[in-house]
């Protein structure tokens, strides 16, 4: 009867080494998909257990009649070969064209500065009725100003917690969904000062543009970026109500 011998094959100093450098590669593979990928795993699980997801108002059926029709009023206002197709620093491409309210231009301001202390974020300057996130927030459709009735929308970009710069508006807003109901968010325009308190935070789908609608019973500030982190799938969003013209109290 024959016999059969295994002998373990030993590898040769190169044949080590490649494979031993293989093995760091694959760790370094995997290494980075956790670094890209768990800021959005953690952020899906923190807001499907503390966050609202509201269906606020989104457009009719009709007006979505094929995916490429929508794809085209979200990303490109129309334009199916803008170069604004990805460009998300737009704001203008953040919800459909279709359905939003009408800006004023009689605003007697072209800029104002905001505040989180929260997130140590201070005197961040908002554009009013611009459009470029990269360099400012954005005072997207912009009816009325800050301590006035209405609602204020502000947008701010956003990106993975690892490539947060507090000083770079292409990731300004990545933190805000740390903020909690009661944080306080300061505005000064026009010499005035007011101070906010947040009182909700829900996500919304970008179609969902009700968000954006105008309240004239309470000065409302409504801050909006993309979630999760690292994409441009949804939209957080967080409110919060005047509570304090403080300019009123150094008088």
């Amino acid at each position: 009867m024959a016999l059969t011998i295994y002998r373990k094959q030993i590898l040769s100093k190169r044949r080590q080494l490649v494979q031993f450098a293989s093995y760091i590669i694959l760790f370094i593979g995997v290494s980075f998909l956790f670094w890209a990928f768990y800021p959005m795993i953690s952020f899906e699980l923190y807001a499907r257990l503390f966050l609202k997801r509201v269906a606020a108002s989104p457009l009719p059926e009709s007006e979505t009649v094929s995916s490429l029709e929508f794809a085209q009023s979200v990303y490109a206002d129309g334009l199916s070969l803008s170069n604004n197709l990805r460009d998300f620093t737009q704001a203008n491409v953040w919800f459909p064209a279709s359905n939003l309210p009408i800006a004023r231009k009689d605003l007697n301001t072209d800029s104002y500065t905001l505040s989180i202390p929260r997130l140590n974020l201070s005197n961040l300057n908002v554009k009013v009725g611009e459009n470029d996130l990269s360099e400012s927030l954005i005072h997207y459709l912009p009816t009325s100003l800050p301590g006035q009735y209405g609602n204020v929308a502000i947008f701010g970009h956003s990106t993975l917690p690892q490539l947060f710069n507090p000083k770079d508006y292409k990731s300004v807003f990545t933190y805000l969904p740390k903020l909690e109901v009661g944080d306080k968010i300061y505005v000064q325009v026009n010499g005035g000062k007011y101070e906010y308190e947040v009182y909700d935070m829900f996500i919304v789908n970008p179609d969902e543009v009700s968000v954006l609608d105008q309240q004239f019973n309470d000065s409302i500030l409504t801050l909006i970026t993309c979630v999760p982190p690292g994409t441009y799938l949804q939209r957080l969003v967080v409110r919060a109500r005047l509570v304090r013209d403080t300019s009123l109290s150094l008088k």
